[in-house]
């Protein structure tokens, strides 16, 4: 049982956020991450009723953008006006929603937070709404000043993970080292380079099929075989519930910090959801380097970090070696998630910020 020592008034929160990032995945990753941590604070959080979903897999179609932000805004309007919560919890881009709307909602005295966790790469796409809120929950620190910039207040809001959701399990060791993710950027180039040295590493998640050994009928194609990944090894996208259980089927979780395709130009890398997860459900977590991670955990204590793409291999072959030292940096980091690293600490500490207390 976790218990938190409430300090501010509970509050009627209107919770506008899709079940998950990204649509086209089944998953209910934000929902089980915020919606559940915000009632576990006491809050009374009620759920906008509408299809965001859709909203959110059609923000490339214009036409879809034109109408829908006109229907969002006024249901949004409308359930506010028969609510009347304190707070509207959001998880909007420009394309959702109209500016004037967040105004108007402000000016019914209704404090309004947005959430958003591309602006590593995007923050173009919440660049107009953003001044119009009264926060924005902002979990790239060197984006801060970034948000200033546009006229908006950012509260430096890591993210975080879910005790009731991610915890170990008491399952076999399948796997020797496993990554679930989409597969962009640099993760193939990684995950080859561990394959064709050896290391027994599994992937999951949309997009690794690609990179599946295909059979060509050309002898001379003998390059293929260092430059693909044999099917076994590849895996759909799993449930959420599968996705906690692998983190302790694998004695090895990976960790990839680069964001969209910025690693063909100016390389930039952030702190993921992925990094509390892990360790919060106990599994032994080898991540990509970066300064603000180690904010959170200390590498070879709570975590393993990796620079190079020699230093991963040789880490992958020592722990993979070393079970009890892999099984002490698993336990301490769990530890350390549950001690600072749930949604809960996050939300309590930012809306203190906020002077909701």
């Amino acid at each position: 049982m976790f218990i938190f020592n409430l300090r501010f008034p509970l509050m009627r929160i209107l919770y506008a956020v899709d079940k998950s990032p990204n649509s086209d995945i089944p998953s209910n990753i934000w929902f089980n991450n915020f919606f559940s941590s915000l009632v576990s604070l006491g809050h009374e959080v009620i759920d906008f009723k509408y299809d965001l979903a859709t909203t959110f897999r059609k923000l490339n179609d214009p036409d879809f953008i034109s109408q829908n932000r006109l229907l969002l805004g006024y249901e949004l309007l409308s359930q506010i006006r028969i609510l009347q919560p304190q707070m509207l919890f959001s998880y909007f881009y420009d394309s959702c929603i109209d500016p004037s709307v967040i105004d108007e909602i402000r000016n019914l005295g209704v404090v309004t937070v947005n959430w958003y966790c591309n602006a590593s790469y995007q923050l173009d796409l919440v660049s107009k709404i953003s001044p119009h809120y009264d926060w924005c929950l902002v979990p790239e620190k060197f984006r801060l000043d970034d948000y200033r910039a546009l006229g908006a207040r950012p509260i430096y809001c890591q993210e975080a993970a879910n005790p009731r959701i991610y915890f170990p399990c008491d399952l076999p060791l399948d796997f020797d080292v496993a990554f679930v993710g989409q597969c962009y950027a640099d993760r193939p180039d990684h995950v080859l380079w561990l394959r064709n040295h050896g290391v027994d590493v599994h992937v999951w998640g949309p997009r690794w099929e690609h990179h599946v050994t295909r059979r060509s009928r050309n002898p001379l194609k003998w390059f293929e075989k260092t430059r693909s990944l044999p099917s076994s090894v590849v895996g759909g996208v799993l449930s959420d519930r599968a996705l906690v259980e692998l983190y302790s089927r694998s004695r090895i979780n990976l960790g990839f910090a680069t964001v969209g395709e910025t690693h063909r130009s100016e390389r930039i890398t952030q702190v993921r959801l992925r990094d509390f997860e892990v360790p919060m459900s106990g599994g032994f977590y080898l991540a990509e380097h970066s300064n603000e991670l180690s904010d959170f955990f200390t590498p070879g204590v709570e975590i393993e970090t990796w620079k190079s793409q020699d230093e991963l291999l040789d880490k992958c072959r020592y722990y993979l070696l070393h079970d009890d030292e892999r099984r002490c940096i698993a336990s301490a980091g769990r530890v350390r998630a549950l001690r600072e690293h749930t949604w809960e600490h996050r939300f309590r500490d930012a809306f203190q910020l906020m002077g909701l207390t």
